[in-house]
């Protein structure tokens, strides 16, 4: 049996009570690091809160060579970890795909997710929302401008963008790096972004939510990772209203 398991978004409390029993009672417990992190606590931290050894896969472990994980699961019961909710990854999805073409039973257990989360944190509707995208850090001869194509196109159509940002190793993508770089996308699309949503550490006791443009944006200071960028489209007068209060929109 493999079983796929959200964590939450922030610490080891974040989990559901039929996510841990079913991490206490596993054979074999992985715990993916790549698609996103739980920044609130530690691998370390978890095998102590699960009483169990926790086995950390990175992006080839889960996407190239997945046969340890598969192969457990077809002998024993095991768990596949991963911070939010599972299936929001494609790659998580694509694991499932193999796992049933391998005969081996699969099942879900939701966690909360920044889908969601960036609703509540900032007041916009989650119905209002287009296709979301990635910001990547840029690398040698390559800088893609494929992001802004999603902004451009759902603003086009009134909606929202959830801009997902880089994780690379120990390296955090922050929300002013992920402005400089969209700001120059837009040049060279000859777009203009006039509102941005920083969200910073979302599902912690303290989140940081600020709405305004690239410029007062980038002068702030979010704090220690994760963070996660919204695009907005144009604004129903509510959603202007909770930006205002609880996002500090002028």
């Amino acid at each position: 049996m493999l079983t796929f398991i959200g964590l939450g978004l922030y610490d080891k409390q974040d989990i559901s009570e039929k996510g841990l029993a079913l991490i206490r009672s596993a054979d074999h417990v992985f715990l993916e690091g790549y698609t996103s992190r739980l920044m609130g606590t530690t691998k370390e931290e978890l095998e102590v809160f699960y009483q169990k050894p926790v086995r950390l896969l990175m992006r080839a472990d889960v996407e190239q060579h997945p046969e340890e994980l598969l192969t457990c699961a077809a002998k024993e019961n095991t768990v596949f970890l991963c911070a939010g909710d599972p299936m929001v990854s494609t790659t998580h999805a694509d694991l499932r795909i193999r796992a049933a073409d391998q005969g081996i039973p699969t099942a879900i257990v939701h966690g909360a997710s920044i889908v969601s989360a960036v609703c509540g944190l900032s007041g916009l509707q989650n119905y209002r929302f287009g296709k979301s995208c990635s910001v990547p850090f840029p690398q040698a001869h390559w800088s893609p401008t494929s992001p802004m194509d999603v902004i451009i196109e759902n603003r086009s159509l009134r909606l929202h963008t959830l801009v997902y940002l880089d994780i690379q190793n120990d390296r955090y993508m922050t929300v002013n790096e992920a402005i400089v770089l969209l700001e120059e996308m837009a040049r060279k699309k000859q777009a203009t972004i006039p509102l941005y949503v920083g969200i910073a550490r979302a599902g912690s006791d303290a989140p940081v939510v600020r709405a305004g443009t690239a410029e007062t944006l980038c002068s702030m200071d979010f704090g220690p990772p994760l963070h996660v960028l919204v695009i907005p489209g144009e604004l129903h007068d509510m959603e202007r209203l909770y930006l205002e209060r609880f996002a500090g929109l002028c």
